[in-house]
């Protein structure tokens, strides 16, 4: 496989390809073709993931206690998060995948791409340096630190408007992507929320976070 246009995309050339196609090997190809898959990988680079994101966090954000620290890299150092790296970069369509995941589009399941990224940051470690590994990390996650960092300590709106929601009992609130606009360097997600499947409202923003963010506020302002 030609893993240029993915090198080109995380801004990262691989002097050893093997290392790289190791991190995008799932279990379920490993299993069928006898290899070794990404999960040892994935294993270091979730730490390596946690430490350099905390890292980051405590050097570019002095104000934030340390329990505010806490709960943005909780925001940020998740499977959506992740999962939305693997997007940006088109991960689907480098991965090697066994039959069994192939037949259920497993392409397209967020923790298997999301695995690849934190075992991606470890190959990029092995082949290089801690330093090449936290250069992918902070320019893939720094906006989405950003965002958590201003509205930690804060209830978000999705929490407002699902606790405005509830007063009666519970309810079905739910988030839909319903139309990305622009380029995959700088997409624009469009969402719209309903409650108990009545539309509320629609909002927009550069991750699907943000943009369910900005419909719950509107439908709180309804």
């Amino acid at each position: 496989m030609d893993f240029t246009k993915l090198e080109q995309s995380i801004g990262y050339t691989f002097k050893d390809k093997e290392v790289l196609k190791k991190a995008l090997t799932h279990t379920s190809y490993a299993y069928d073709n006898h290899v070794e898959s990404n999960e040892k990988l994935e294993f270091l680079g979730d730490s390596i993931l946690e430490f350099l994101t905390s890292k980051y966090i405590y050097q570019n954000y002095p104000r934030l206690k340390e329990g505010e620290m806490t709960k943005v890299r909780a925001e940020v150092v998740c499977e959506e998060s992740l999962y939305e790296v693997a997007q940006k970069h088109h991960f689907s369509d480098f991965l090697y995948l066994g039959k069994s995941e192939r037949s259920t589009n497993g392409k397209a399941k967020p923790t298997i791409l999301a695995d690849s990224v934190e075992a991606m940051i470890a190959a990029i470690y092995f082949d290089s340096s801690l330093k090449q590994a936290e250069k992918f990390i902070i320019d893939n996650l720094k906006q989405a630190i950003k965002e958590s960092s201003q509205n930690v300590g804060m209830k978000d709106h999705k929490t407002v408007l699902q606790e405005k929601l509830q007063e009666n009992g519970n309810v079905n609130i739910s988030y839909k992507v319903i139309k990305t606009v622009g380029p995959d360097h700088n997409k624009t997600f469009v969402v719209q929320v309903s409650c108990n499947g009545k539309y509320l409202a629609t909002g927009e923003g550069k991750t699907k976070k943000q943009a369910e963010m900005q419909a719950a506020q509107k439908a709180l302002q309804m």
